[in-house]
């Protein structure tokens, strides 16, 4: 290992005052570069260990990121890791969004000003339970792109997001006096594929778009590392409670001379749909685990310090390989057992975590900021109602199903629309659905199918006459991990049959579901039928003081909701997850406006707001 390539010391105490970097961080705490020197890391000429916490930027609200990093270094932990998203920042080929929310310098500069260090993890994959492991949508458009190969048009693409994102936090590296100490390569390619040239691609998109002055490294599992670390990078691991010692002992073996670092430790885990329970974890035993690592003078990086939410339509998905793979949508929460909950509240495995780290730190950490306000909001009816039929666009008439993707969509709903005779009785088949479908005759529901539950038919009874056939799809979330990644394609990727045989003549409804001022033709709910589903269904409630809560979404069956035009993600009566997090600086002193899309008629409903989150018991 050439430990040159690995540890390049950095001359960066006279660039900022030179002027040399533009927006050079030359306000606040600058941070000097850890290096490597042998088998451990090195800060001005001490050994270091980094202590870690990941924090996505995207799955906190703009207003809480100075908090949230607060309670990292409250901690103790030195550093914190976020992934970038490059569906986020690229929603179209071409056009960049790097403010607002997506601000990720801001985020990066406040980590700094809070005495933190920073790992990023640009991708362009990062799996990260997050919508096609934030791959664009417009990726998947044309089938035969291969993603995360050296496919010349995945690596043009790839490499004109990573140049635009190097605009944006290049000078933020630590040899500029920022605090981005490390860059990682790609994520957990082992895991997915064996090809070090890709690899070596990646890596060079990086150094092309001015990242090259950090450390670098790959991660992934043990066993999986062998296929995607490069020579002369650092290479670190991800496991779960448990595998520290035998995790550790297969990375000793694969780079002896190096230092031992876990990239990823999984003190949490995610929710998925359809799950019996929240997920809980063993705090005390993550604990101890975490003491053995810092013992060891290894570095650590915990998945995740605080998990937060995945707003709007922004979850990924799992699914594994063979016929008999599950696909398995995840929940807007992604609160994963963190040290901070879902509304960024310390956890027991906080404190635990805290006393281990100072333990062996010897730092007594700065306190806790003071607690952010939480609290419930009264009951309230959504007393207006406004049928989906009513609100459809203009449609695009097409032989065959078109994907969402084909319509230039991203995110969101779809509607299949034909012609049927009858009389008929059978099958109706969705080849190969993505991913959940109502069907409806003369805008009647007669059947549903679940990607989730590896369906494709539900059975039909068409009278006789014409009648109109409505199949209303849902995107629930592109597979973020797993062999099925390649092919993105969302909506109904083939044919619709009735028995044997094929429809064809469609008007295809694209329902991306942006805004809701767009909604026209609401009436008030009337007695307790409500709107038929599926529909929109509007409410206000007013408050003296905005404070963060948790709507009780226990009332709803499936569908997304909105609060003052903000997408807080989807609901789903299968749970475990029967409530979503508000954050307050979303809501307003006086009258706040809610809106929600349901697939199911909706009796005359009313929510409310709770201080804690409501899972299926």
């Amino acid at each position: 290992m050439k430990a040159k390539t690995l540890c390049s010391i950095f001359l960066f105490a006279s660039l900022c005052a030179t002027g040399f970097v533009p927006q050079a961080p030359c306000q606040g705490p600058r941070t000097p570069p850890v290096t490597i020197q042998g088998d451990h890391f090195v800060r001005e000429g001490k050994t270091y260990q980094i202590i870690s916490g990941a924090i996505h930027y995207s799955r906190v609200p703009k207003e809480y990121w100075r908090d949230r990093l607060k309670k990292a270094r409250a901690m103790g932990l030195n550093t914190v890791e976020t992934y970038v998203f490059w569906n986020l920042h690229e929603p179209k080929p071409g056009e960049f969004d790097f403010s607002g929310p997506l601000d990720v310098a801001t985020f990066i500069r406040i980590a700094q000003e809070e005495r933190l260090n920073v790992i990023l993890r640009p991708g362009p994959y990062v799996c990260a339970e997050w919508e096609a492991g934030g791959l664009p949508a417009w990726l998947f458009k044309d089938p035969t792109l291969k993603v995360r190969t050296r496919d010349p048009r995945f690596l043009a693409a790839a490499e004109r997001y990573l140049k635009r994102l190097g605009k944006e936090v290049a000078n933020l590296q630590a040899s500029h006096g920022g605090p981005i100490i490390a860059v990682q390569v790609e994520n957990e390619y082992g895991s997915y594929g064996n090809d070090k040239e890709y690899m070596e691609d990646i890596h060079q998109a990086l150094i092309h778009a001015g990242l090259g002055d950090s450390l670098f490294y790959t991660s992934d599992g043990a066993d999986e590392l062998p296929k995607d670390a490069l020579p002369d990078v650092l290479a670190v691991i991800n496991f779960g409670p448990g595998e520290a010692q035998k995790e550790f002992a297969k990375l000793a073996k694969l780079r002896p001379h190096q230092p031992m670092m876990t990239g990823e430790y999984w003190d949490g885990w995610f929710d998925a749909w359809g799950d019996k329970q929240h997920v809980h974890t063993d705090s005390e035993a993550q604990a101890k685990e975490v003491d053995w690592i810092l013992s060891q003078g290894y570095s650590l990086n915990l998945y995740m310090f605080h998990g937060g939410t995945t707003f709007g339509f922004m979850n990924g998905a799992n699914m594994d390989s063979g016929p008999a793979a599950h696909y398995g949508p995840q929940t807007t929460s992604y609160d994963y057992d963190a040290a901070l909950d879902e509304a960024g509240r310390p956890t027991k495995k906080l404190f635990l975590l805290r006393d281990v780290i100072q333990h062996h730190t010897g730092v007594t950490p700065p306190a806790l900021p003071e607690p952010l306000p939480i609290g419930p909001i009264p009951a309230f009816e959504l007393g207006d109602s406004a049928p989906l039929w009513d609100n459809l666009p203009a449609p695009i008439e097409s032989e065959e199903p078109l994907t969402m993707e084909a319509l230039g969509q991203d995110y969101g709903y779809i509607l299949y629309r034909t012609q049927v005779t009858g009389p008929e009785q059978g099958k109706l088949m969705i080849e190969d659905l993505r991913d959940y479908a109502a069907v409806y005759l003369d805008k009647k529901l007669v059947g549903t199918i679940d990607r989730r539950l590896q369906q494709s038919l539900t059975s039909i009874n068409i009278p006789t006459g014409k009648s109109m056939l409505d199949i209303l799809v849902e995107n629930t979330g592109r597979i973020n991990f797993g062999p099925h990644l390649p092919d993105g394609r969302a909506g109904i990727v083939g044919s619709v049959k009735v028995g044997d045989r094929k429809l064809t003549k469609w008007e295809i409804y694209s329902l991306p579901m942006k805004s809701s001022s767009d909604i026209d033709h609401w009436t008030k709910s009337v007695g307790a039928s409500g709107a038929p589903g599926p529909a929109f269904h509007r409410g206000t409630f007013s408050l003296d003081r905005v404070a963060d809560t948790y709507l009780d979404t226990s009332a709803l069956t499936k569908g997304f909701v909105w609060v003052n035009g903000q997408n807080l993600g989807r609901t789903w009566d299968i749970g475990p997850q029967r409530s979503l997090f508000v954050p307050a600086p979303w809501l307003k002193e006086g009258e706040n406006e809610v809106v929600v899309f349901d697939y199911a008629d909706l009796p005359a409903t009313s929510l409310r707001g709770v201080s804690d989150p409501v899972w299926t018991k």
